[in-house]
């Protein structure tokens, strides 16, 4: 079976994935002569950035989503389809998708990452990650479940398992979770559960390294885990998990910690796709590519994003797994594509770094800018403003800053609902 897309006789660029490579690739070959299909499973962009908010009950699902169609009204030129990427042949220039085949003239793979459980079935199949919007109301769910069932427990060991929370991964989403929750024990949780005694709620978070933000300098990291600290976090370093029944979280040191919740955000992964041969991908499954984000030995075929694996002299493990690596090398890939179109050389791509920030919590952030440092209160502000900005669409925008400034006044969040599935009878 085909995938039903006309042909217009123009030039298709077939992208997979709309995350921020993918979808900043497409808007850039809007009304434009080449035809371009954008392939995705879900019929929306999601800013990942703020999946934590969505789980800690901060923002609704759809104030960090926006629906591709939406976007790409205007433009004629731009097919979307919605499925899931199963093969490809390379040779005769076709992928394969849950709808059917396509051909293409140039394919671009920007299907973005998965989380890695780094082969813990355990943790695979109980803890709870954080790289979509269903996982992120998945976690919600779970959260607030676990204190109504807590009323209702009269074992004291069960019910400190149903009230600590484990977050596993020291990173920014890591840290932004465990300060987020941090805040809910201390403003939110004591007036919805007066009968519940939250001195007796712990949340920790586990970092396998020597210290939390790896990809920062140690003096903000020290600001973190000192901010952290101070909201009540136990931020645990040299901390390896190494199983979790749903019940305790094992740490190779012999240290168990009851909890009916774990937070997995220890790292992420690519899915193999069919028809990519083995050699072509490094480590975390991420597909080699050279410096114009072609994939090796492939003239036509790109990779950009979290999905890529690039080398420069100061990135020998490839660039970091963030949204503006991702953003610059699509803005280049079009700029590139064009270029090629009028046969111009293409340019190779070169990473800026435009900084690096994590949130703590309320008015405390820690921010690295390639010709500053600073932390506290500015920072908080200064992350607000760039995630605000991020975020597609004007009407998100204002429902994340209208969300923010009423947390921000009443201590205090609205959206504390536990949505679950309808099951049929």
């Amino acid at each position: 079976m085909q995938l039903n897309i006309p042909n217009t006789g123009q030039k298709r660029i077939l992208i997979a994935g709309s995350g921020f490579a993918g979808l900043k690739l497409a808007t850039k070959f809007a009304d434009t002569d080449f035809q371009v299909v954008l392939i995705d499973k879900n019929n929306f962009h999601q800013f990942q950035p703020l999946f934590y908010q969505v789980a800690t009950a901060g923002l609704e699902p759809s104030a960090i989503s926006f629906p591709l169609r939406k976007i790409f009204q205007r433009s004629p030129n731009i097919f979307i389809r919605v499925a899931e990427i199963t093969g490809l042949n390379l040779d005769n220039k076709e992928v394969f998708t849950s709808l059917g085949a396509i051909s293409y003239d140039i394919l671009v793979l920007a299907m973005g990452v998965d989380t890695n459980f780094f082969g813990m079935k355990h943790i695979a199949r109980y803890a709870i990650p954080m790289k979509s919007v269903a996982e992120a109301l998945s976690l919600r769910n779970k959260i607030l479940q676990n204190f109504e069932d807590a009323l209702m427990e009269t074992d004291a060991e069960k019910q400190k398992a149903l009230l600590n929370i484990v977050v596993v991964g020291g990173g920014p989403t890591g840290v932004e979770v465990s300060g987020t929750l941090a805040e809910m024990k201390r403003y939110i949780l004591p007036k919805d559960y007066p009968e519940l005694d939250f001195t007796k709620m712990n949340i920790y978070l586990l970092e396998a390294g020597s210290r939390i933000l790896a990809g920062m300098t140690e003096q903000s990291a020290n600001h973190a885990e000192k901010y952290l600290q101070k909201s009540g976090v136990k931020v645990l370093c040299n901390a390896q998990v190494s199983d979790y029944d749903g019940e305790k979280v094992d740490i190779l040191n012999n240290i168990q910690i009851p909890a009916k919740t774990l937070v997995w955000a220890a790292g992420v992964a690519g899915k193999p796709t069919e028809g990519i041969s083995p050699d072509l991908y490094a480590r975390g499954n991420r597909i080699k590519v050279n410096n114009f984000n072609q994939v090796e030995g492939q003239e036509d075929v790109y990779a950009i994003g979290d999905n890529a694996l690039m080398i420069e002299p100061n990135y020998p493990n490839g660039h970091p797994q963030m949204a503006q690596p991702a953003i610059q090398q699509a803005k280049l890939l079009a700029l590139n594509l064009k270029r090629q179109a009028q046969n111009k050389p293409m340019k190779p791509y070169r990473y800026f770094n435009k900084g690096t920030m994590a949130t703590i919590g309320r008015n405390l952030a820690v921010v690295e800018l390639p010709f500053i440092r600073f932390y506290g209160f500015l920072a908080w502000l200064t992350w607000m403003f760039v995630h605000l900005m991020a975020i597609v669409g004007v009407k998100n925008r204002l429902l994340v800053f209208i969300n923010w400034f009423w947390n921000y006044v009443t201590y205090d969040q609205s959206l504390r609902l536990i949505i679950k599935s309808a099951e049929k009878k």
